[in-house]
């Protein structure tokens, strides 16, 4: 199995601000970096009428769309773990989820105290580490700051 760690933490807390400073940093030490982003919504990334929706629309169970630089893939699924979804990705070094709390996985909870909601790190087994702004909270985990990318990166590395 590859490599795999959850960022996970209440909508609006910053999950997606950490991966977009974090996935820089881990590229420049010079991993190729594979995402899965979980969402509660029914996903259609094709455009009614093109080609390709109209490969699906007319049955298929998957179709990829080719270029030379970049290929998308439309697959029906009856299964969304990431157990499933990581064979996907069996070309890359790491593989970093957004979500995925409920998943076996180690994980990283994103927390800012000003969200005025309560942190899950107690309620979730599999957190190995806090990213927060919240200076004042007493936990037996590592914390990072939001701005600690380097550490958090290191962190992983070692994870």
């Amino acid at each position: 199995m590859l490599p795999m760690i959850s960022i996970i933490g209440k909508s609006g807390s910053g999950k997606t601000t950490l991966l977009e400073k974090l996935i820089p940093e881990l590229k420049k030490r010079g991993y190729k970096i594979g995402t899965v982003k979980h969402t509660h919504h029914d996903v259609d990334v094709d455009k009614k009428g093109k080609d390709s929706a109209r490969h699906k629309a007319a049955g298929a169970n998957a179709v990829i769309l080719a270029a030379r630089n970049r290929i998308s893939m439309i697959k029906d699924v009856e299964d969304d773990s990431l157990d499933y979804l990581a064979d996907y990705l069996q070309d890359m070094d790491i593989i970093i989820t957004e979500g995925f709390k409920n998943e076996n996985t180690p994980k990283i909870e994103v927390y800012r105290k000003e969200s005025g909601k309560t942190p899950i790190y107690d309620e979730k087994p599999g957190i190995v580490a806090m990213v927060t702004n919240a200076d004042d909270m007493d936990i037996d985990i590592p914390k990072f700051k939001l701005e600690d990318i380097e550490k958090i990166a290191n962190f992983i590395e070692v994870e």
